[in-house]
């Protein structure tokens, strides 16, 4: 298979077809392999419509999602980009041609993310270990911070760790209904505007607890 026909053809046939209109993350994605990041049996299939298991309990999430989340966040060039639970770092990839990257991993996740971006030879990532649900105290505000996966519950630290204009993209499940979110920061608050459907794997550890009743 030529991999990069199909990585021309996803781009064209999931990307651009889907409302992206941010020319510096189509060019990204266009220059950035994606079977890279997935494991050796699945990358013929590294551009297919579907997300891929890196490693246990993170995923390459589909182009077309991925691409929705990170043109609604209008990144501009310079900011300072949370990477939330990027897997073995494709997104990491993509957004460090677009701003100054932060990639938060936990336990063997970490590993794998420092070995993933290292054999794809991106640098300029400062990858940080600690609890996803904390994100990165200490290394904010952050202009941008991308989820890559579906939660039930968004943390408060994200939306602490939002600069004032910084802006929060992520997709959330509400009764099995799963929408992309966009939090934007101004005057010390938040809100939130549902711009598309998504429907990326959940994040384990960010369901809901269960309710209580007699």
């Amino acid at each position: 298979m030529d991999l990069e026909a199909a990585r021309t053809a996803m781009i064209d046939s999931q990307v651009r077809p889907n409302d992206v209109t941010d020319r510096r993350l189509v060019a990204a994605m266009t220059s950035v392999a994606r079977e890279a990041f997935v494991p050796a049996s699945r990358r013929t299939v590294a551009y297919a419509e579907l997300p891929i298991e890196t490693t246990p309990g993170r995923w390459l999430m589909a182009a077309r999602d991925f691409a929705k989340l990170v043109n609604a966040a209008t990144i501009r060039e310079g900011e300072r980009i949370l990477d939330i639970a990027p897997g073995t770092g494709y997104s990491t990839a993509v957004l460090a041609q677009m701003g100054s990257v932060v990639a938060l991993e936990e336990g063997d996740a970490a590993k794998a993310l420092g070995e993933g971006l290292a054999a794809a030879d991106v640098t300029g990532v400062e990858i940080v270990s600690g609890p996803l649900k904390a994100g990165a105290p200490g290394k904010g505000p952050f202009d941008v911070i991308i989820v890559n996966g579906s939660v039930e519950v968004v943390p408060q630290a994200w939306l602490d760790q939002l600069a004032e204009g910084g802006r929060l993209a992520v997709a959330v499940s509400e009764g099995g209904v799963y929408r992309a979110r966009l939090y934007t920061r101004a005057g010390g608050k938040t809100a939130w505007l549902t711009p598309f459907d998504a429907a990326p794997p959940m994040l384990p550890g960010f369901e809901k607890a269960p309710e209580f009743r007699l």
